[in-house]
């Protein structure tokens, strides 16, 4: 049996150069400024699909401390009373020539110290909610994860929890979202709050100082989950670490108008988290398999054109997956 495990020996290490070999070509990558197409970057997740994934701890603690010393999430990723002091002038996120007054009412709706102090939590989800979630049967380990960060109010119950799970410890609100459907909550409080109630005691974060036309929509949310004592709390991006992560991002190639907020989610997980796992990101029309993909798990509602830079976002999770600093899920979940 000798020649069979010699041969398995040699396989498994044809794998391990083929696998580098593709790394390095993805690390290499991200150098040059040309624009790849969606086959390119399929052709590259084919082959990443089939190589092992190994968790790098030297390579996680390295970023993670590239990322704390330019924006430092455990204590800036959310407004606090500790980072935005009473009476102080704060700039916007993109209108970044405007302020905003902290006065005692908006200081008081802040949190004294960064809400997500139990960190570091052992293994996270971050869950975008690409079309490829559909039939990937991931909810079980998904709600395994001691945290979970989702984007822009996402359904989760009905039969899709089989495969987005419904465990929600933090989701993202685009106060566009507040806009369109419930009306900036002048009415359609009661439609809100029943339909934020599948999130159970899951923080609401707002990016309520990033432009000034979504102040007043975010402040709404915060003031309906307070007057009707709802069990979800309001909590607010910090615009300077918003500035400061796309800074960040910027020197590293990724220069979009504004970063995607499953990107900004990610980045700060890799701070508040030692085992970081992406679920539902796939910025492509079609599967490796070519067959074809909605942009969202609950519709194909296509984002803004140049408003985000998916791809160039896409290549940088790759690469992060290829150190070993986050696992990247392609595909369907294993099943029990």
């Amino acid at each position: 049996n000798r020649t069979t495990v010699n041969k398995y020996g040699i396989y498994q290490f044809e794998q391990a150069s083929k696998c580098k070999a593709i790394q390095d070509n993805i690390l290499s990558s991200s150098i040059k400024k040309k624009r790849y197409s969606e086959d390119y970057y399929l052709h590259i997740v084919t082959k990443l699909q089939n190589c092992t994934w190994i968790r790098r701890p030297e390579e996680s603690i390295k970023f993670r401390s590239e990322l704390a010393s330019c924006c430092d999430a455990v204590h800036n990723f959310i407004a606090s009373q500790n980072n935005t002091p009473l009476g102080s002038n704060m700039s916007y996120e993109v209108d970044s020539k405007k302020t905003i007054l902290i006065t005692e009412d908006i200081f008081k709706m802040l949190p004294v110290s960064s809400p997500l102090s139990a960190y570091p939590f052992k293994t996270c989800a971050v869950v975008g909610n690409g079309g490829i979630l559909k039939n990937s049967s991931c909810g079980t380990e998904i709600d395994r994860s001691d945290f979970v960060f989702r984007c822009n109010l996402p359904p989760t119950t009905g039969s899709i929890s089989k495969d987005v799970g419904n465990k929600t410890n933090l989701v993202t609100v685009n106060p566009s979202i507040i806009a369109q459907k419930y009306n900036k909550l002048n009415e359609k409080k009661t439609e809100f709050l029943e339909n934020i109630a599948v999130y159970g005691d899951a923080f609401l974060l707002l990016p309520a100082f990033s432009f000034r036309s979504n102040t007043a929509t975010s402040f709404k949310v915060y003031h309906t989950l307070q007057e009707f004592k709802a069990t979800q709390r309001a909590i607010f991006f910090h615009p300077t670490y918003l500035k400061s992560l796309a800074q960040f991002w910027r020197t590293k190639g990724v220069k979009a108008y504004r970063l995607s907020s499953g990107f900004m989610i990610t980045s700060a997980a890799l701070e508040l988290c030692e085992n970081v796992k992406l679920y539902g990101f796939w910025p492509f029309s079609k599967s490796t398999e070519k067959m074809p993909i909605s942009h969202h798990y609950y519709d194909n509602q296509l984002p803004k054109p140049g408003f985000h830079a998916m791809p160039k976002e896409y290549n940088q999770i790759l690469q992060l997956h290829s150190k070993g600093i986050l696992k990247l899920q392609f595909g369907k979940c294993e099943s029990e």
